[in-house]
């Protein structure tokens, strides 16, 4: 009994706004098996010529990147806020022990707790349920 090939499914189409971020793979330098072919990047500019794709201006967000432009949007994926707030949204903030949670809960934790009025109430605030 022979089963049918997995057909792979390109990603949807995804129209990017201006302040977007987003992984970029260079086709080039990845076909060509170079490295740094994958790179993070913030959507700086967005042009919509007649008739053409649109492209894109996209700004590094690491060190020694550099600023481009293109129309590959096939070789962009959109980096979704949820995933960057991951480590935040699920930190147990109600642990006594500071070492059980990550850097950027307990940098929230303190923000919030250090805004609570005089003769307030130690306990640290709860993060809101995920959207």
């Amino acid at each position: 009994m022979s089963t049918a090939p997995q057909i792979r499914r390109a990603a949807p189409a995804i129209r990017y706004q201006v302040g977007d971020y987003v992984l970029y793979r260079d086709p080039d330098r990845y076909w060509a098996g170079l490295a740094d072919h994958t790179q993070p990047y913030r959507v700086d500019f967005v042009g919509t010529p007649v008739g053409r794709a649109p492209f894109y201006g996209l700004v590094p967000l690491t060190a020694g990147g550099r600023r481009m432009s293109t129309e590959h949007s096939d070789y962009m994926r959109l980096l979704p806020a949820a995933d960057a707030m991951a480590d935040i949204d699920l930190a147990p903030l109600n642990d006594p022990d500071p070492a059980g949670m990550t850097p950027a809960a307990v940098a929230w934790s303190r923000q919030h707790t250090a805004q609570l009025p005089a003769g307030g109430s130690a306990v640290r605030p709860e993060l809101p349920g995920p959207r």
